[in-house]
């Protein structure tokens, strides 16, 4: 393997706190390897446009380890195998540009590529790294839906974050007698909706590994007025299903868009909910909220442990591979694997037992 000289780090997809951890990680191991590295802007669309990339040193990093964002701006939209091209002002078909993205990345001379993200920027890597490119991953998600590794940075803010609105909307709820369905991120799986309803102390969690029905989850807010504090607090993932329908969509799906934009499964449960029970119900949507804020400590230690493993990767010649957390050490595993399947909650968990056990319902109960 020839010498390491020059490498590039990208993020890519949807922002998580801990993003910014992990870039300083990278750039001061590979700075105190003697490498030059270049931070590449807006994920993959960086690699389109090399005047979209920058010389990285120690004074670039310096106080972002606290910071939410990327300092290097990212985009759920920057599929180079899929670029989107317009026809008037509306894009309606897509096309591969990823030679481009070869020949750039050989045109800056680059020795390797770290990619930061999720199971959609992780197979673009994939895709790249069986073109030729030397490349090694960090999974980073808040919706903690990668395999091959315990949890992903970003994970721990984004419950933090959910657990705060619901700790919050106990009084109001209680104020005004209310029931509250709060709707968090996750996508198609319900780890955020589930672990912050526990630790918020909801009364109902609808997740998509577990279809409901909105008879028991009326019983069970019925409950609540009838034999205890007369509100309920419902939080449902925005990928939760009723049983025998579909998941919830703000709309069609875009050109260069890997997946729908789901939304509105608050909204839902709490108008039938009302319209069930006559129990005056309200929605609130967290959205974005649960990407931004200074990162916890936890993602900040997970982020710069992950990075610290990706250099080591590099140096190693271990190229198509991603540092995953398999408690109590980061190590290598293969990309391709991770992005195999999609780690959804277990029906079988423990997590999902006590909470069963604490009496919170599911949507599912006979």
């Amino acid at each position: 393997m020839k010498p390491i000289k020059r490498i590039g780090i990208l993020t890519g997809g949807g922002d998580a706190p801990g993003l910014n951890a992990v870039i300083r990680a990278v750039v001061r191991c590979a700075l105190s390897r003697g490498w030059d590295i270049y931070g590449i802007r807006e994920g993959f669309e960086g690699l389109l446009n090399p005047g979209m990339v920058q010389k990285l040193n120690l004074e670039d990093v310096s106080g972002i380890l606290r910071l939410g964002g990327t300092i290097l701006g990212t985009t759920n939209r920057g599929n180079p195998f899929q670029q989107p091209v317009s026809s008037g002002t509306k894009a309606t078909k897509t096309v591969d540009r990823s030679d481009l993205v070869v020949k750039n990345f050989k045109r800056l001379k680059l020795d390797a590529l770290v990619a930061v993200g999720g199971d959609g920027s992780l197979t673009i890597a994939q895709k790249l790294f069986e073109k030729g490119i030397p490349i090694v991953g960090i999974p980073k998600t808040i919706d903690n839906d990668l395999s091959e590794t315990v949890v992903t940075f970003g994970f721990d803010t984004a419950v933090s974050t959910a657990t705060d609105a619901l700790d919050k909307l106990h009084s109001t709820a209680q104020s005004h007698q209310r029931v509250m369905c709060v709707e968090v991120m996750g996508r198609y799986a319900g780890w955020i909706a589930l672990h912050s309803g526990i630790a918020g102390g909801a009364n109902v969690i609808l997740i998509p590994e577990i279809p409901f029905r909105m008879d028991p989850v009326c019983r069970k807010v019925e409950e609540r007025y009838n034999h205890g504090p007369r509100f309920a607090i419902l939080i449902c993932a925005e990928g939760a299903i009723p049983y025998g329908g579909q998941m919830v969509t703000t709309g069609e799906k875009e050109v260069g868009r890997e997946h729908p934009h789901l939304g509105g499964i608050a909204d839902f449960v709490a108008k039938e909910i009302q319209k069930k029970t006559g129990r005056e119900s309200r929605s609130l949507v967290l959205g974005h909220l649960q990407r931004g804020g200074e990162p916890t400590t936890f993602d900040r230690l997970l982020a710069t442990r992950l990075g610290v493993g990706a250099v080591e990767l590099i140096e190693a010649g271990k190229f198509g591979q991603m540092t995953a957390l398999q408690p109590p050490h980061i190590v290598p595993v293969s990309i391709k694997k991770a992005i195999s399947k999609m780690k959804k909650v277990p029906l079988d968990s423990d997590v999902i037992r006590a909470a069963r056990s604490l009496g919170i319902s599911f949507g599912d109960e006979s």
